[in-house]
């Protein structure tokens, strides 16, 4: 079984993108950080690693995707209550994100969604876990 997740993402500036996060309450792993790429701790086995673009190209020889031209990945945070989630998305607006799209509310889940600094969508997220079961 997977233990963890990595999600790898290019950042145009390293440190903007440290803070941005930071200013939303996450740390990064120092073991796994340097002035190329930083281990953004997400949760408990969930990373993203920020890479600058000459970082991301020792691992590939494929183009790398602009995120604030075209969609590579839409990455989401589910929060344990939809207060957690208008916090986080204040946070990330506060810290110079961008709106992705209005919020949405279907009564059982609750998401906003915003653009970090250089375009990668985040969904933040609460979901009733038993919507139809009788309580």
């Amino acid at each position: 079984m997977t233990k963890a997740i990595y999600v790898n993402l290019v950042v145009q500036d390293l440190s903007r993108s440290r803070a941005f996060f930071k200013a939303l309450g996450m740390h990064f792993n120092p073991a796994f950080s340097n002035e190329q790429a930083a281990a953004l701790v997400i949760g408990d086995g969930i990373y993203a690693m920020l890479h600058t673009p000459d970082s991301m190209r020792r691992f590939t020889a494929k183009s790398l995707a602009d995120p604030g031209r075209s969609l590579e990945v839409m990455l989401a945070l589910q929060q344990e209550h939809r207060a957690a989630v208008d916090n986080m998305f204040h946070r990330a607006i506060d810290a110079g994100g961008m709106e992705q799209r209005p919020a949405e509310d279907h009564g059982f889940m609750y998401s906003r969604s915003f653009e970090d600094p250089d375009g990668h969508i985040w969904e933040v997220f609460w979901m009733d876990s038993c919507p139809p079961c009788d309580r």
